[in-house]
């Protein structure tokens, strides 16, 4: 195994290709059980017939742990549409379509959403009374038992030279309804500093699944407290703002 060729450099891992093969090469302080949680996680996605890369072992390198994939030659939807402006609409069309077949699929033995927000309101560090109105408010919604992403941003879709569409980075993966994964990717489109894609992407979202803006704008609150739970200081202040927005016009 050659861990030469960098790819990316992400928070406690980085990736290498070698070959035919992604790396993914974590810090040596990073959980063993979250690691082999993370490859089983991505082998129940793969299991459900979704366009991902394979899980091909997970092993030691240079004293660490690290997850063997497929590699997948192509290039990010977020590349893409920074080479050709002129059609982003047409990306953001077919992203949408990506992530409605995502939240088509199902994996029953994935993680359910609700559970793990339950548990990452904890982590938040929030007053008590915002604390109690996230638990009413995660109480009143549906459980559901379909495939949410729980990172769907341009930058994980990979179009290969066929012109086929690969969805990586399933770390964050669990089973729920497709408002909750909705409600995740548009905060993401926010922390990425692209307001009119948020909205562009969220007005197609529900165009295109049928769903009421007003169904993905009731999890936006959860999904800001589960990003606050994973301690990011500098998101913080804007990740605040969303866990207190209550009501939408």
């Amino acid at each position: 195994m050659k861990l030469e060729k960098i790819i990316a450099v992400r928070t406690s891992k980085t990736v290498f290709r070698d070959g035919d093969k992604c790396i993914k090469l974590f810090d040596q302080d990073h959980s063993k059980a979250k690691i082999l949680s993370e490859a089983a996680t991505h082998a129940k996605v793969e299991e459900s017939g979704l366009n991902v890369p394979k899980v091909l072992e997970v092993t030691k390198a240079e004293g660490k742990w690290a997850i063997v994939y497929e590699f997948i030659s192509g290039k990010t939807l977020d590349r893409l549409a920074g080479e050709a402006p002129e059609r982003a609409d047409e990306y953001m069309e077919r992203f949408v379509e990506a992530q409605l077949k995502i939240n088509a699929a199902k994996a029953h033995s994935l993680e359910k959403l609700k559970d793990r927000l339950a548990e990452s309101l904890f982590a938040a560090d929030l007053p008590s009374a915002t604390l109690y109105e996230l638990h009413m408010r995660l109480e009143s919604l549906p459980v559901g038992d379909r495939i949410c992403h729980g990172d769907f941003a341009p930058s994980n879709l990979i179009v290969n030279g066929e012109d086929e569409d690969y969805i990586v980075d399933w770390s964050h993966a669990a089973q729920g309804v497709p408002a909750a994964d909705a409600a995740r990717t548009y905060l993401l489109f926010w922390l990425a500093g692209e307001i009119d894609g948020a909205d562009r992407y969220l007005s197609l979202y529900c165009e295109k699944s049928g769903i009421a803006k007003a169904e993905i704008q009731k999890w936006i609150p959860l999904r800001a407290a589960e990003r606050l739970a994973q301690g990011k200081t500098e998101e913080r202040e804007f990740l605040l703002y969303w866990v207190n927005v209550v009501d939408y016009e």
